[in-house]
């Protein structure tokens, strides 16, 4: 595993993170002890195969789902519940229908009674900054897939969350558009220095997106490696025909293959 930076304090700090579900059936070891850490304003991607644990790990960083044992450690507090100030943007985009683009947007800021201007201002910005800025009045089935998951991105990131989560948010969108997800979110990330989680199975999303990528085996997860992603930001789609990205890109190939998760 990589070592912290010196000088750099991390944010988040998973140690020996683990999860087993009980069942009448028998128990379920979802997850090995897991350890990595997160430092401010980075962007840090979770990758591996299905069912090997990532979104239950998502959920235990949420304060969501408790973790049989470990520890999750957050701006130096260990979590013990939901997390406040969080944003996290699932597989589904989750927008209610009956409510247009801006008003989807502005619900967390209805929920924490902090409806002002301002916010209303912040939202509209985050939305034109994701290119959904001319669609405020539409309601949500006008919009295609991937401009469903901008509007979620933007509630997200509306009340200036300190964490965000993503859970796979672009994995039901075509190749094309999810390219253009993968360079707007970079964009967006490095303008608000938000500190990202992302669940992913694409290696390409894992290392174009992130500072730092922990490779997860298969079920019950535990961590393969840690890698550090040393390739200069912002990053263009073209990066990832890089010799440097594409030996990235083959080192966690070969820790798939070498499980078993990859043909060879």
């Amino acid at each position: 595993m990589t070592p912290d930076q010196p000088g750099i304090q991390p944010i988040v700090r998973l140690a020996g993170v683990h999860k087993t579900y009980e069942a009448e059936t028998g128990n379920v070891r979802a997850l090995e002890p897991v350890s990595f850490s997160m430092e401010r304003g980075h962007i840090v991607s979770v990758v591996g195969p299905s069912g090997c644990g990532k979104s239950t790990l998502l959920r235990i960083l949420a304060g969501i789902d408790p973790a049989t044992g470990g520890q999750v450690v957050i701006d130096g507090r260990p979590i013990t519940g939901p997390v406040p100030n969080m944003g996290i943007v699932f597989q589904r985009d989750l927008l209610l229908d009956w409510r247009n683009v801006l008003d989807n947007v502005m619900l967390p800021a209805e929920l924490a009674r902090a409806n002002t201007p301002e916010i209303r201002a912040r939202a509209i910005a985050l939305l034109t900054e994701l290119g959904v800025g001319d669609f405020l009045n539409r309601l949500p089935f006008e919009l295609s897939g991937g401009m469903r998951q901008r509007v979620a991105i933007a509630r997200a990131l509306l009340m200036r969350p300190s964490l965000l989560l993503l859970d796979e948010p672009f994995s039901a969108l075509d190749a094309m558009t999810r390219d253009q997800m993968n360079v707007i979110l970079q964009r967006l990330q490095q303008h608000e220095q938000v500190t990202t989680l992302l669940i992913t199975h694409s290696i390409a999303e894992a290392v174009f997106l992130s500072d730092k990528v922990v490779v997860m085996s298969s079920r019950p997860g535990r961590v393969l490696d840690v890698l550090d992603i040393d390739l200069p930001k912002p990053r263009p789609l073209s990066i990832r025909e890089e010799p440097a990205f594409t030996a990235l890109a083959r080192r966690i190939r070969v820790l798939f293959e070498k499980e078993g998760v990859l043909a060879a």
